[in-house]
């Protein structure tokens, strides 16, 4: 289910911007206030599994919840906690070695991989608010992917448009920059040279902070609103220099700047957000410029066009042709921002897993199915481990079989019945099983293309293994107090 998190912050209370609706786990633990130190520790591994994989948020936390709440049961039954770590040290090692043995790799195939591809980004997809047109943005995530062809996942850019619904989205081969051309400037350029800039283009304040100027007279202020116009002038005949067609900054233009250069028929883009310009200069191969005294030190940016399209209400700018031909835009319809910024996060999740796979290459199947697998193969390491490590390595099996408990439940199924199926399914040797969601029984993983990607799985297993242990070595919380500060009166 989604949560609504409404913001505290006081300027932002009753307006729509203080409003999130997701069910994205690291986005809510990241926006809720967490005073329990042991509660940060689980809050930072969602933030890892964020940004190492995307996908998995949740499941990293409910793992490493589990056991936890398995690892306070041995020890209130006096076993000690170096016992259970050294126990759970041996059961992650065969959990992770299992996990790879029922891992698949159709990477030599490339019809097969992408329909792995394809599967991936429906599980990852299926939950999320994009669920409508599960296959839509599936498809647009895999085509996104592939055509990176091994370049950062930053080459796409992804803008968000109010207007129409989720299914008026697309994937365009070129990159879109959601900004507009200066006023009466040539809105199509064709091979153009492009300066990309980062410097203050402003001409009408006194840079230092808190400087007063005192003027016996008006026309004193006339004097140094000229000066300043020269050196602004100045300024821009230097950028003129560099022989370009447009000029794009990340900073403002201002008017007479922006006059100059539509005098010399330069088209100029302000104000591109810094992603933007990181982005845009990754891109078209140049670098962002803050000095303007060498051109020929300056690796300029080129593409096969640049114009103004039209995207719903509004305009925006497309690059066409750019030398990193791997780039492209997704671009992001919804009716509300709330909607798309959601939309947003659900797609950033799958580009992510998906750029991961592309480099692992290797899947699991999804549904608990991989799961109750490495659980059954901990049972078995717990069967014939001696002392008192067996019960933590037993602890460690009953928390993995927890995701497709919970799966269950969010379902709305009978948890207890279906896991019990599903562990006499796979103790006859039909691991392929997992929950099937849509009837609420057990079924072939395969048949219903449930897959994930074996890195999200993994890491999600080392993380929440990791912090759980962490916390588990500690034995109590002590409030230091902050050093003293000795009055410097004193001396």
């Amino acid at each position: 289910m989604d949560k609504i998190l409404q913001s505290t912050n006081p300027n932002e209370v009753g307006k729509a911007s203080g409003v999130t609706v997701t069910n994205d786990g690291a986005t809510i633990l990241k926006s809720i206030p967490v005073e329990n130190p042991s509660a940060k520790i689980l809050v930072n591994i969602s933030r890892t599994q964020d940004d190492e994989v995307g996908d998995g948020t949740t499941t990293v936390v409910v793992l490493a919840g589990e056991l936890l709440r398995e690892a306070e049961r041995l020890v209130s039954q006096k076993i000690h906690p170096q016992t259970i770590i050294a126990g759970w040290r041996k059961a992650i090692d065969v959990a992770v070695n299992s996990l790879n043995e029922c891992s698949n790799d159709n990477s030599d195939n490339p019809e097969l991989f992408r329909q792995d591809l394809l599967n991936i980004a429906r599980t990852t997809l299926c939950s999320k608010i994009v669920a409508v047109e599960l296959d839509y943005f599936s498809e647009m995530c895999v085509d996104a992917v592939l055509r990176l062809n091994g370049q950062p996942i930053e080459m796409i850019q992804i803008i968000k448009k109010l207007g129409g619904q989720l299914k008026d989205s697309f994937l365009d081969d070129g990159f879109i920059l959601d900004k507009e051309f200066g006023v009466g400037q040539n809105k199509c350029l064709i091979n153009p040279r492009v300066l990309i800039a980062n410097t203050p283009m402003d001409t009408d304040k006194i840079k230092i902070m808190g400087a007063k100027v005192r003027t016996s007279s008006v026309t004193k202020v006339a004097e140094i609103e000229a000066a300043e116009k020269r050196k602004m002038k100045n300024k821009v005949l230097k950028i003129l220099n560099h022989d370009i067609d447009l000029f794009i900054n990340r900073q403002l233009i201002y008017n007479y700047p922006e006059e100059i250069m539509t005098d010399a028929g330069v088209s100029t883009i302000e104000h591109a957000d810094f992603e933007g310009v990181e982005r845009l200069a990754l891109v078209l191969g140049s670098e962002i410029v803050s000095t303007f005294d060498h051109p020929e030190l300056v690796n300029f940016g080129t593409c096969e066009r640049v114009e103004e399209v039209m995207i719903g209400e509004s305009k925006a700018i497309k690059f066409i042709g750019v030398p990193k031909g791997e780039a492209c835009t997704i671009v992001l319809r919804g009716s509300s921002q709330h909607i798309i910024a959601e939309a947003e996060r659900s797609v950033h999740d799958a580009l992510c897993v998906l750029s991961q796979t592309v480099i692992t290459k290797r899947t699991v199947l999804g549904g608990g199915a991989s799961e109750i697998y490495m659980s059954l193969k901990v049972e078995e390491l717990a069967r014939i481990t001696p002392g008192k490590q067996a019960l933590a390595i037993e602890g460690f099996a009953r928390a993995l079989r927890c995701i497709p408990t919970i799966l269950a439940d969010n379902g709305g199924y009978d948890a207890s019945e279906l896991v019990s199926q599903l562990r006499s399914a796979h103790s006859h040797g039909n691991i392929h099983m997992g929950l099937d969601m849509n009837k609420g029984t057990i079924g072939d993983m395969r048949e219903l293309r449930v897959y994930e990607s074996l890195k999200s799985k993994s890491q999600s297993l080392i993380s929440a293994h990791e912090a759980a242990e962490m916390i588990l070595r500690v034995d109590d919380i002590i409030r230091a107090a902050p050093r003293q500060r000795q009055d410097p009166r004193m001396h």
